[in-house]
């Protein structure tokens, strides 16, 4: 039996591919072949547009993949949702999906749009967003670099950002955000149903979220001596209570410990001031809570 499994092709795919590598899945595409390989004979991978994914998912042509909610959304698909995946192209941040105009524009909300052109790729969710509001305006389907069209053919555009450098350089503002999105891993209901289906998506969930949980995080083991144990550990932020080991020596032991990346920095110097030796830092590949 073949589970499969869609992809997103663009800019996301080499995220997406780097964490699946990190929960076991050797994902990757010739240069001249747009059909992905992985090192699992019972995954059968294929690569589509972010977009095309939750209508292909919730139609049985395929099992299960990988899209963001505001695709979904868009779509207005019912899909089963097997967990959230907050990884990106950039930064582990949600993306959004703004309502944005020229910087220079008089209007200062979106019912301010009203029998005005709106451009974007989002043609569903920002109709049924407008409608609910009552407003009427012209909303038309983008190709992309909706940012260049505004204000000469356009007077707003409905775009995906998730720093918004890109509306900054164009000289555009956000009015308003109509939604907050992540990625999410999604089976039709007729693959959940499906035994077999529906254990090799729990496990592949389980994996992709440990390996999602483990990209900000590094171990760090170190000796300890006992007389300064207090003073050391008290430096430490955790998930969970450091682990402590007995050394041949009794008046050490050795001390591990899970830690945000970030704080590495500032940590390690603390700890050798402390009296903390033998500091080693390790990354990790998953980390299942």
């Amino acid at each position: 039996m073949k589970l499969a499994l869609g992809l997103p092709k663009g800019s996301l795919q080499e995220a997406t591919f780097s964490l699946f590598r990190k929960a076991g899945f050797d994902f990757h595409v010739s240069s001249r072949s747009y059909q992905p390989v992985v090192d699992d004979e019972e995954i059968e991978p294929v690569l589509l547009r972010p977009q095309e994914i939750p209508t292909y998912v919730a139609n049985g042509v395929i099992d299960a993949g990988l899209t963001g909610f505001d695709w979904i959304t868009d779509c207005g698909v019912d899909v089963h949702e097997i967990c959230e995946l907050r990884y990106s192209k950039l930064t582990s941040n949600p993306i959004r999906v703004v309502v944005a105009v020229h910087r220079d524009a008089s209007v200062e909300t979106i019912e301010d749009l009203a029998g005005q052109r709106v451009a974007t790729e989002y043609v569903r969710l920002t109709e049924r967003a407008f409608a609910e509001r009552g407003i009427e305006a012209a909303v038309e389907f983008s190709w992309g670099a909706c940012e260049v069209k505004v204000p000469t053919l356009v007077d707003a555009i409905v775009v995906n950002t998730e720093t918004g450098s890109s509306l900054r350089a164009h000289n555009l503002r956000i009015l308003e955000t109509l939604l907050v999105s992540t990625t999410r891993f999604v089976a039709g209901h007729h693959a959940w149903a499906d035994p077999w289906k529906r254990g090799k998506l729990e496990a592949m969930a389980i994996l992709l979220t440990g390996a999602m949980n483990a990209s900000k995080l590094v171990g760090l083991k170190m000796n300890v001596p006992r007389a300064d144990q207090d003073a050391i550990l008290g430096l430490l932020p955790a998930l969970h209570k450091p682990t402590l080991s007995p050394l041949s020596d009794e008046d050490w032991i050795a001390a591990e410990v899970i830690l945000d990346e970030s704080h590495v920095r500032v940590l390690i110097p603390a700890l050798k001031r402390a009296g903390a030796t033998g500091l080693v830092e390790y990354p990790l590949n998953k980390v299942i809570y």
